[in-house]
């Protein structure tokens, strides 16, 4: 007889969903007018509390979760303000990847400032210390 047991969402599974994850000045990433994204639990894909909300829900489940501000991405941190080179010609609102000090990945910085003497940079991930809005579908989960 066939297992006709629905699959849900445990710790490390891996997932075929489409999302949507917005704040209040709109969307940062929504995969729902393009493919689905695919990825595993507790690889740091999505963040601890998102994950948190997928925990449990059946495959073929389409929700929306509203967590407040902080919670996705914690608060905005002015320690990860740093400044960069003048000589070099960005934009304020640029998203620039730097590589890790030992180089096997790269992060991501927003120019928020820009002038003769210095840039400076944010890292705060463009969510932190906002409300954010999670909407997902999941179409597969393994």
């Amino acid at each position: 007889m066939p297992d006709t047991t629905i699959a849900r969402v445990e710790a490390g599974s891996f997932l075929t969903l489409h999302y949507r994850l917005s704040g209040p000045a709109g969307d940062i990433i929504n995969t729902f007018n393009d493919k689905p994204a695919t990825l595993s639990l507790g690889t740091g894909e999505l963040s601890p509390a998102v994950e948190q909300r997928l925990l449990g829900l059946a495959e073929g489940t389409r929700t929306s979760f509203d967590l407040p501000a902080g919670e996705a991405f914690g608060e905005r941190n002015a320690d990860m303000h740093k400044l960069g080179d003048p000589l070099e010609k960005y934009n304020v609102g640029d998203v620039v990847q730097f590589p890790t000090p030992d180089g096997t990945g790269s992060y991501a910085g927003a120019v928020i400032d820009s002038n003769d003497t210095a840039v400076q940079f944010d890292f705060n991930h463009p969510l932190a210390g906002q409300p954010v809005t999670f909407e997902v579908q999941l179409i597969g989960v393994l």
